[in-house]
């Protein structure tokens, strides 16, 4: 029996968690090294409006490693499929979507193998490719990546502890421990295919497919992310796209600047009574 079987489905699997009791769905898809505790700060908000689905993606620390195989997680279409198998287990019909990081991308895929279950897609610091190509700038030379491959291998601890900060961007200590924490508990064998599959992916391809209405969100300015891709993914995204850009810093805003991310969410999500700014404090 695999370990899928024993644990009774993707939902036992991924650890898929329901908040909220509102009529529409929402779900949350993280990015890489973190898991769903990531969207603490936003959830107990959205939860009042939605129902809100969260789940760990299969490289996280909080899933059984025998869950993960690398051969079939080399790409992004297998964790686009767990990601539709798991709806139709929650036995969800339509949802708006918001991904973060690699999830951005997952949810395109996704959207283009079945668009009748996405109303629409948030893409918070999504990127179709990170590698920098001829009239295109993901933001990395391979020989960066290169680099990070062999840090990763070397000694993982000592590069967890020197990335983290660095994808956080900003001076919060609060934030980079707890992506430092998260990053960390990964296998680094996982953490490396993971990586490797990331930062080498390239979905320009998708973009044109993905007939579902986009937001995309991005800070101002993201060490992993140039803001000019936010700019490339609404020229080619195939349905209405639009961009809002954070006035912040860094790849992590849930984390770092969730009071503005929320600000946005406001306009992009169909919440019938507005969220009092007011009442949260970063």
């Amino acid at each position: 029996m695999d370990i899928l079987s024993e644990q009774g489905g993707l939902v036992e699997a991924l650890n898929a968690k329901v908040y909220g009791n509102g009529t529409q769905t929402l779900v949350l898809s993280h990015g890489y090294g973190s898991d769903q505790t990531v969207w603490h700060y936003l959830l107990p908000y959205l939860a009042c409006y939605f129902k809100v689905v969260v789940f760990d993606l299969a490289f996280s620390a909080n899933v059984n490693p025998d869950f993960y195989n690398p051969k079939k997680y080399s790409n992004f279409d297998s964790y686009a499929h767990d990601l539709l198998c798991l709806l139709d287990q929650l036995n969800v019909k339509k949802t708006i979507y918001l991904g973060h990081s690699m999830s951005a991308m997952i949810g395109c895929i996704a959207a283009t193998k079945r668009p009748e279950l996405f109303e629409s897609l948030i893409l918070l610091g999504g990127s179709p490719r990170y590698l920098n190509a001829k009239r295109y700038y993901g933001g990395f030379q391979k020989s960066d990546l290169e680099t990070i491959f062999k840090e990763m291998n070397q000694d993982f601890p000592t590069w967890v502890h020197n990335f983290a900060p660095k994808a956080i961007y900003v001076n919060n200590k609060t934030a980079v421990t707890e992506y430092e924490r998260s990053l960390g508990r990964m296998k680094p064998q996982i953490a490396l295919s993971a990586a490797r599959t990331v930062f080498l992916s390239d979905y320009r391809r998708v973009l044109p497919q993905v007939q579902v209405p986009c937001t995309i969100i991005q800070s101002k300015k993201d060490p992993s992310v140039p803001k000019s891709v936010a700019f490339y993914m609404k020229r080619k995204l195939g349905g209405h796209a639009r961009v809002k850009i954070l006035e912040t810093e860094g790849h992590f805003p849930h984390l770092t600047a969730y009071p503005l991310l929320l600000d946005v969410l406001k306009r992009a999500l169909p919440i019938k009574y507005s969220i009092s700014s007011n009442a949260i404090d970063p």
